[in-house]
């Protein structure tokens, strides 16, 4: 009887060229980036977390969500995170959730969430450009802020 083991693929097939990526050059671009690929149905209403995924020219690779979670915060599986940022070969990245009150002042846990996955980031030769909070209005950048 033969066993039959599951095949592990590793690819990334970009849909646009060089030419198309949009290139982040400030938390400024970096939010209008988010912001235009956000569902402004949903923004107001819970919160997410996704990851603005980067090669090392900070031209944008894509936007992956990793967590949808209630009116008050969402879950951030550090294994998934990490699963797309490897999976995607991106060299930097930003990490992004909005606040669906509005009020973009980082809360404790969310620092803690930051330096945890900084922690991780760091030993996988992986930049974490920012760590930004948002809303329909405007944004928190954790550079910016000097959180």
């Amino acid at each position: 009887m033969t066993e039959t083991i599951s095949e592990i693929e590793l690819k990334y097939s970009p849909t646009t060229t060089k030419q198309d990526r949009p290139k982040i050059i400030n938390s400024q671009s970096a939010y209008k980036v988010l912001l235009d690929n956000w569902d402004k149905d949903t923004i107001e209403l819970y919160e997410e977390f996704k990851v603005l995924l980067l090669n090392r020219a900070n031209e944008v690779l894509g936007i992956y969500t990793v967590s949808k979670g209630g009116l008050h915060a969402t879950m951030v599986d550090l294994k998934l995170l990490f699963a797309v940022i490897l999976k995607s070969a991106s060299s930097n990245v930003i990490l992004v959730h909005n606040h669906p009150s509005g009020n973009l002042k980082p809360s404790q846990a969310d620092k803690q969430l930051y330096n945890k996955i900084k922690k991780v980031a760091d030993y996988l030769d992986v930049t974490i450009l920012d760590n930004m909070i948002i809303s329909k209005e405007d944004y928190c950048s954790f550079v910016d802020g000097g959180y």
